[in-house]
């Protein structure tokens, strides 16, 4: 499985924030790779340098093979917490998608 991380302008994609995404991925959907081609990551500020609630935005596309790819969202109010929302998120999808394909 396949792991693409991207930022927009607002936040700064280093290395370090790279590795954290990952760890996080791998603690929330971890059960889940084994059924995913690829994991798309992308992380948002809508209001960069000004503050904000929930202006922080983790966009998090799924492919499993042989399906349409699908993604789940979350804003909050930093980085972190986006990301846990947009994995619980992604996990119901995850977890419906495979019940489907196991014909529950």
């Amino acid at each position: 499985m396949q792991i693409q991380f991207n930022t927009d302008s607002n936040i700064q994609g280093n290395e370090m924030l790279e590795e954290r995404v990952n760890a996080m991925l791998e603690q929330h959907l971890g059960r889940f790779f084994p059924h995913l081609t690829l994991l798309k990551v992308h992380l948002s500020d809508s209001n960069g340098a000004k503050d904000g609630d929930y202006d922080k935005q983790c966009a998090i596309e799924a492919r499993m093979e042989h399906e349409e790819p699908f993604a789940a969202t979350h804003a909050d109010e930093d980085v972190a917490k986006a990301i846990t929302g947009a994995c619980n998120k992604l996990k119901r999808l995850l977890d419906s998608r495979i019940e489907k394909r196991r014909g529950y």
